[in-house]
């Protein structure tokens, strides 16, 4: 009986080996592509691409330290930019979840120390979208608000600010909490300094030299200082959109577009909470681009095939065009998007 326990335990871990080898295999097309367009740009980082059991490339390219020759690996960490928002945009919505907090409730309810007339119209929901106009803190509002979009990295601060009135805790407590609660081991407020593989980020100067920078936090923490590394983000992907971080509806809501944007990289993209698609995209190709000063991150997923793709690169060159800086990542997500059914390539 133990003999035939066994045999059957071995033919069963073999098969499930088999069934993984086969399925990898269905991707070498893809993965061969993915490293003609490294081949063809400069990038120095790490590349993910996955399904929740099969990780079809995993790569690491370069450097993590410049000066010291030391070379990247792929379970290094970076700081994740935009991306950091939809991260944000979760714990605002699991407070939501718990009644604690409504969407269209004006910032007035929260933001008591802020002595403008604006805080009793902007609402939480135009925080998240980006469509509440504010520029500075001290200042009239630079359109009405709902009606325009601008892009802002204040008004997911002042979510942040928003979160630690409402809960009592602070904002770098409350993300560990969530990042603790999921097993995200390798994802920090960087005010946590228990990070340990942290890479050193450059920029390219004018003369075309790569130079360390050392401002890679000076966005606030919750619209794009964050950090993470690929298995983290691969997570990340997997816990959001199987409803584990917040409830289906929730998820829908992200997946709502509220806004336009006339986008660097992009031309048009539509916003949700925290989550950028193309129109009618949200269920092909959904996620962010992330830049920070020295990094630039791209986190999508794509709904009908359930693959995961997470590009984090250390080094950021050609910043007077980004749709040269990020290449690498667009290229390779058109590539990812073709597989769809919708698009006609499988």
């Amino acid at each position: 009986m133990k003999i035939s326990l066994i045999i059957l335990t071995f033919v069963i871990l073999t098969s499930c080996q088999t069934n993984r080898q086969e399925k990898k295999e269905n991707y070498s097309e893809l993965t061969s592509k993915i490293d003609s367009i490294i081949n063809e740009n400069k990038f120095n980082g790490v590349i993910s691409l996955s399904t929740d059991s099969i990780d079809i490339y995993s790569k690491s390219f370069g450097l993590s330290d410049l000066e010291n020759k030391t070379k990247i690996d792929i379970n290094d960490q970076f700081v994740i930019g935009s991306i950091s928002k939809q991260i944000t945009a979760v714990l605002i919505l699991r407070e939501y979840e718990k009644g604690k907090i409504g969407l269209n409730d004006t910032i007035d309810k929260y933001l008591t120390k802020i002595n403008q007339p604006w805080t009793k119209l902007v609402t939480i929901h135009q925080l998240l979208t980006h469509t509440h106009g504010i520029v500075d803190l001290d200042k009239s509002l630079e359109f009405k608000q709902g009606s325009q979009f601008h892009y802002s990295q204040l008004g997911y601060e002042l979510l942040a600010q928003i979160l630690q009135k409402i809960t009592g805790k602070s904002f770098q407590d409350l993300s560990t909490e969530l990042f603790d609660q999921y097993g995200l081991k390798n994802t920090f407020h960087p005010n946590n300094k228990a990070y340990k593989n942290l890479v050193k980020g450059y920029e390219e100067s004018e003369n075309g030299i790569l130079e360390y920078t050392e401002n890679s936090f000076y966005n606030y923490v919750a619209a794009g200082s964050f950090i993470s590394n690929v298995q983290d983000l691969k997570k990340w992907n997997q816990l959001l959109y199987s409803n584990n971080l917040v409830e289906k509806e929730t998820l829908e809501l992200m997946k709502t577009k509220y806004s336009t944007r006339v986008h660097p990289i992009f031309e048009t993209i539509e916003y949700g909470y925290g989550l950028l698609f193309k129109d009618g995209e949200q269920n092909i190709q959904i996620g962010a681009l992330g830049y920070a000063p020295g990094f630039v991150s791209a986190c999508y997923y794509y709904p009908q095939s359930k693959l995961n793709l997470v590009i984090l690169e250390n080094t950021a060159n050609n910043l007077d065009d980004f749709k040269k800086t990020f290449i690498v990542h667009t290229e390779i997500m058109q590539l990812i998007k073709k597989r769809t059914p919708n698009n006609g390539y499988n």
